[in-house]
């Protein structure tokens, strides 16, 4: 019995080490999986590159250059409305016009006590030249109390005319102000009274806008828009008019982003085309861009936001995570800073115009890392 146990005993265990030899053996033929680089995403420009702007389509809507809706200075009825809608008007045009007349019998009233006052004007200084010369002549006929006081009454008299001058001046600006005119050369877009209406002062009669020159306004995002101040003309497209190229600059560029978009206001203008008519309020969108580099021999500098700047270590250098765009990996790179701008700070040494530089996450990356800038689309993904 006892050798039976024994032998069950040996058998076991031979099977046991076979089994534990040939998980061994397994286990070293089998190669260990190379651990997989994962690109790490970044937010990037490539600066001083108008191309990145004119490559991306941005919608806006045509607004006339000056629009503006008039209004009376004085209040009365209306009894003259000339101004129709769709009217084209040349400046100083009269558009509407209240009653004068009783801005006519002010400025008759105040008229009349300047012309009285003058003459009181005129006569107190004859008395006070009449009552100097006996003073001068024959000291005790009359006092100097007495030419002190027609010297007070000809100055009193002086001042009365100034004053009322003034007056006079103001009451015929009320009366202009009867006329409502034309600011400029335009086009009637809208009419907020009737004739004959009691109107008040700044209320609202007639709009008129300037379509000699149209503007549009787009939004470019944050991490484009330091490119905008290398944009020299910008091709603008209508939905109306879609085979029409429209030649605009840009006018102002915003300081500020949307707190939602994060994008910046572009104002872009525009003249007139001869033969077609751009109106207020068509949609539109630019379709290419034209601009120069920025030249480093100037001393101009290349603008690039201010997050894309760090300094390590309290070392007192500024530096950048510069990629390159072959091998997709970032290397830091000390550069000399310049001024702060509305958008960014200018790198005046050591980074070339359509180079990549990474705006966030500074602190994350290092030396050599892979990395995928957003809005690139990985390989292999979908379009």
């Amino acid at each position: 019995m006892t050798s039976i146990r024994n032998e069950c005993s040996i058998r076991l265990g031979s099977a046991v080490f076979a089994v534990g030899l040939t998980l061994l053996v397994a286990g070293c033929g089998k190669e260990e999986a190379p651990e997989q680089t994962v690109a790490r995403p970044v937010k990037a420009i490539k600066v001083g590159d108008v191309a990145q702007v004119g490559g991306r389509s941005f919608p806006g809507q045509a607004r006339a250059t000056r629009e503006a809706n008039l209004s009376f200075r004085v209040s009365g009825p209306l009894i003259a409305f000339p101004a129709k809608v769709g009217d084209d008007v040349a400046e100083g045009q009269v558009l509407a016009r209240i009653d004068p007349r009783d801005y006519q019998v002010n400025l008759n009233n105040v008229q009349g006590q300047l012309d009285r006052t003058k003459a009181t004007a005129a006569r107190a200084e004859s008395e006070y030249k009449r009552e100097l010369k006996i003073f001068q002549e024959d000291p005790g006929a009359t006092s100097k109390t007495a030419v002190d006081r027609k010297r007070e009454q000809r100055d009193s008299a002086r001042a009365n005319i100034k004053s009322l001058e003034a007056s006079v001046a103001a009451a015929k600006d009320q009366l202009s102000y009867t006329y409502l005119r034309a600011p400029y050369k335009g086009t009637i877009t809208a009419t907020y009274v009737e004739n004959f209406e009691d109107v008040r002062p700044k209320q609202a009669i007639v709009r008129v806008l300037d379509p000699s020159r149209i503007e549009m306004v787009i939004n470019i995002p944050e991490n484009l828009i330091s490119n905008a101040p290398y944009v020299t003309k910008v091709f603008v497209r209508f939905d109306a008019f879609p085979d029409r190229e429209i030649e605009a600059t840009i006018k102002e560029v915003g300081r500020e982003a949307s707190q939602t978009t994060r994008t910046y206001p572009v104002t872009l203008i525009m003249d007139q085309p001869s033969d077609i008519t751009i109106l207020p309020g068509m949609a539109g969108k630019t379709v290419r861009v034209e601009g120069d580099l920025p030249d480093q021999a100037t001393g101009a500098g290349i603008e690039v936001p201010v997050s894309a700047t760090f300094s390590p270590d309290d070392s007192g250098k500024t530096f950048l995570w510069v990629i390159d765009e072959q091998t997709k990996t970032v290397k830091r790179r000390e550069v000399m800073t310049g001024r702060l701008t509305d958008r960014g700070i200018t790198v005046q040494e050591g980074l070339k115009a359509g180079e990549w530089v990474a705006t966030a996450g500074a602190h994350y990356l290092r030396e050599g890392q892979q990395v995928r800038i957003l809005d690139e689309k990985p390989e292999g993904g979908a379009e």
